[in-house]
């Protein structure tokens, strides 16, 4: 799983890293900060789904976030993506969850087709705001 999770990170941009990628996913399964789904292609790993469970606060409940969702590009168009999806929706319902949510970049249509199709709609009335902390540390911070 750590090796397609670090092809993934790969294909956005970041330095592979299979090690700390591996160290990082064991932390956050362990923590139960994340849930991880696999798809397996002759016993191996060839798709995955991410997904954090938070507080739904005012309903007293859950809400999931599906953070990632990746297949590997020998493995696209075959209705991996869809299942892992499904897959996790079935979960959430059963669990008792008010929502299933997740984001993905503006032009990212086939993503964006897909979510469609599994009955995911645009949500209004909200701004999605962020902090970058990231940068914080990486550039020295001055004195007071």
């Amino acid at each position: 799983m750590a090796v397609l999770f670090d092809d993934y990170r790969a294909h956005y941009g970041w330095p592979p890293s299979p090690q700390l990628t591996d160290d990082w996913l064991h932390a956050q399964v362990t923590r139960q900060a994340m849930m991880i789904t696999a798809a397996l292609c002759s016993g191996r790993a060839c798709g995955f789904i991410a997904v954090s469970v938070m507080p739904a606060s005012l309903a007293l409940g859950t809400a999931w976030s599906i953070r990632d969702l990746y297949v590997a590009p020998a493995h696209r168009r075959m209705g991996i993506a869809g299942v892992l999806l499904q897959q996790v929706i079935d979960d959430a319902r059963e669990a008792g969850a008010h929502r299933v949510s997740l984001q993905t970049e503006t032009g990212n249509t086939p993503a964006l087709t897909l979510y469609a199709a599994a009955g995911f709609q645009p949500v209004t009335g909200l701004e999605l705001l962020s902090v970058d902390l990231a940068h914080d540390r990486q550039e020295p911070r001055g004195t007071l």
